[in-house]
């Protein structure tokens, strides 16, 4: 398995074709638009100048990892003649099932057809093609470069054999990889998410600020970053995105979006990416400034 495709040049996507490359891998980084696979590719060598500087890596191994990504703006041309795909595309169902259903049309019968969705049913996602038993999901986390962890969730008809391949990989990448099941936000969404809508709820009520929030956790429970920067971080669209996937699946109170996030993503404060959400990040990228008086 030397062969890998990624489908999205986004976040995710350029970080997954990064480790892949930097540890050997022949990379075609897929995406509809030109655009997005420049801005992916520019993200790829500046992180890699990072690493550079830090001497994590030489300039060479910063240019044989470039060398090992081709782009492509074709979904046909991309996936031709590789061993695995990783979807990192927008989390939406209906995206997720049209990509698939096209991947399977498109791919070799011995392709292993894998999405790094944080929440999407794998099942569900695997019921539209004719391979199930070779549908799996690959939740790396963000920064992909850095993170050790990729949760490997086996959907329902997910064989033993596939299981073992991508957890092989993914360990060949440097990587932890943790088998779990597929229920609703798998288990690091499902934990990390009531937490941070809990947060969210504990500014809406009053209870305490931005920082104060952040501060207790962060010197309290040795969080790196506090809750509500986090949130930031990951997306305030892609928190109630999770959010929704956990609470129509477990039908459970517990899981609905505090109404303060629904209205934050109404207004397109989405954190880092829109630079703003609980923080002011039009100085800097760091959560310094808090965004407004939320109260």
């Amino acid at each position: 398995m030397k062969n890998i495709a990624v489908i999205g040049a986004g976040t995710m996507g350029n970080g997954i074709a990064h480790v892949f490359a930097q540890n050997g891998y022949q990379v075609n980084l897929i995406d509809i638009s030109q655009v997005s696979l420049d801005r992916g590719m520019a993200t790829i060598g500046k992180n890699l100048d990072r690493m550079v500087v830090k001497e994590k890596i030489s300039a060479r191994a910063k240019e044989t990892t470039l060398n090992n990504i081709n782009t492509f703006i074709s979904v046909a041309k991309g996936v031709a003649g590789i061993d695995l795909v990783v979807e990192a595309a927008t989390e939406n169902l209906e995206l997720k099932l049209k990509i698939f259903k096209e991947l399977d049309e498109l791919c070799a019968d011995k392709t292993i057809l894998a999405t790094n969705t944080s929440s999407i049913s794998i099942t569900q996602i695997a019921a539209v093609t004719s391979r199930p038993e070779k549908v799996i999901g690959m939740h790396f986390m963000n920064p992909v470069p850095i993170m050790k962890l990729v949760e490997i969730i086996r959907g329902y008809s997910t064989s033993d054999e596939t299981t073992k391949i991508i957890m092989t990989l993914s360990k060949a990448l440097g990587k932890t990889p943790t088998e779990v099941n597929d229920y609703p936000g798998f288990v690091a969404n499902r934990i990390l998410m009531p937490m941070i809508n809990e947060a969210i709820e504990t500014l809406f009520t009053g209870v305490a600020g931005v920082q104060e929030i952040d501060t207790v956790m962060k010197l309290g429970m040795a969080h790196p970053m506090g809750p509500l920067q986090l949130a930031d971080f990951i997306g305030l669209d892609v928190c109630l995105s999770i959010l929704n996937v956990m609470h129509d699946g477990f039908k459970n109170p517990k899981y609905a979006p505090c109404p303060l996030l629904v209205n934050m993503v109404m207004a397109e404060k989405l954190g880092i990416k829109s630079g703003e959400g609980f923080y002011d990040y039009s100085q800097s990228r760091k959560a310094e400034t808090v965004a407004k008086q939320f109260s």
